[in-house]
């Protein structure tokens, strides 16, 4: 009579086995659900835009031509015994065109406004896209005391002989808000519907020249 052999035992994970992966999987998931909810719910603040001494002095100049005080001193040249030398104002020869950088606009936020770790511009192709951290007053309902997340995206250009300004949408926490939540003005030429009504947007418009964004630039040229 042939003696068959024992079984082969049964390859796999133990119950002690199974539990510790279980465990570890809980705890893990665990880890990035408090991750996650940090990151939605308390996003870290933006980092200022910091220019050199040389983008300072550009940037200054800049300023100057659309008569906006400057942070930076005047030029010595135009000063006698530390006060401004007289001259008359003349626009002959004056220039009409300004070319801005990103860093530029966002070191403008950093150095005026208390936006500075609450807001970020994005210049592309006619494209200008914003980022921003909106803290909740710890009274408001159900979220407050948390940060909300928003970005908004505006095409801007020139065409036609005017200023074209289109909102392409908005987003809250990382999720499109529909467009009947932002007042039907997605995709809405913003100056096209207001730019013929007296007031901000008819002043733009007639004060432009032409506008163009391009990647990391935002080109103006005003008018006379």
């Amino acid at each position: 009579m042939t003696t068959l052999p024992p079984p082969a035992p049964k390859k796999g994970f133990s119950l002690t086995q199974r539990i510790a992966i279980a465990l570890g999987v809980m705890l893990l998931t665990a880890a990035a659900a408090v991750l996650l909810i940090k990151i939605w719910l308390f996003p870290q603040p933006f980092k200022p835009t910091a220019l050199n001494p040389q983008e300072q002095q550009q940037l200054a100049q800049k300023m100057e031509q659309i008569e906006t005080v400057s942070v930076s001193p005047p030029p010595q040249h135009d000063l006698e015994d530390g006060r401004l030398k007289p001259e008359p104002y003349s626009e002959e020869g004056a220039n009409r065109e300004m070319v801005f950088s990103e860093r530029e606009i966002n070191s403008l936020l950093a150095t005026n406004t208390n936006l500075a770790e609450k807001m970020a511009i994005d210049l592309s192709e006619n494209l200008v896209s914003l980022r921003l951290l909106l803290p909740l007053d710890p009274d408001f309902p159900v979220m407050g005391g948390k940060t909300l997340r928003l970005r908004a995206g505006v095409e801007l250009a020139y065409r036609e002989g005017r200023p074209v300004l289109i909102l392409k949408g908005v987003s809250l926490m990382g999720v499109p808000l529909p467009n009947a939540w932002i007042g039907g003005l997605k995709n809405i030429d913003l100056m096209q519907e207001f730019g013929g009504q007296p007031g901000f947007w008819q002043s733009l418009g007639n004060g432009l020249e032409s506008i163009q964004v391009r990647e990391g630039e935002l080109h103006l040229k005003l008018r006379e």
